[in-house]
């Protein structure tokens, strides 16, 4: 039986209706847990020697870089150069 069924035969015999209850929680858990650990993951992998240096800014920056990483593949670097560039004067 898929854990679906199992909910739905659980409902319907509601001898015990605690357990059904508790197995919604138990289906529910690792999908919240998940992503926390995959944002702590990516915060594990920017922490090296030069977080000393950085503010907190650039860090959150970088975490948000890491974690929205499907986001931001989809951008058009060159839009995005392009953009900045016309924003900001001549360097000289």
């Amino acid at each position: 039986m898929s854990a679906p069924e199992i909910l739905q035969f659980l409902t319907a015999v509601d001898c015990y209706p605690n357990v059904s209850v508790v197995y919604r929680i138990l289906l529910t858990v690792p999908v919240t847990v998940a992503s926390a650990e995959r944002s702590f993951s990516k915060l594990k992998l920017l922490k090296n020697c030069l977080r000393s240096t950085m503010l907190q800014d650039r860090l959150n920056g970088l975490a948000m870089c890491c974690i929205e990483k499907d986001v931001l593949d989809k951008i058009d670097l060159d839009t995005l150069i392009n953009d900045f560039a016309s924003r900001n004067g001549p360097i000289f």
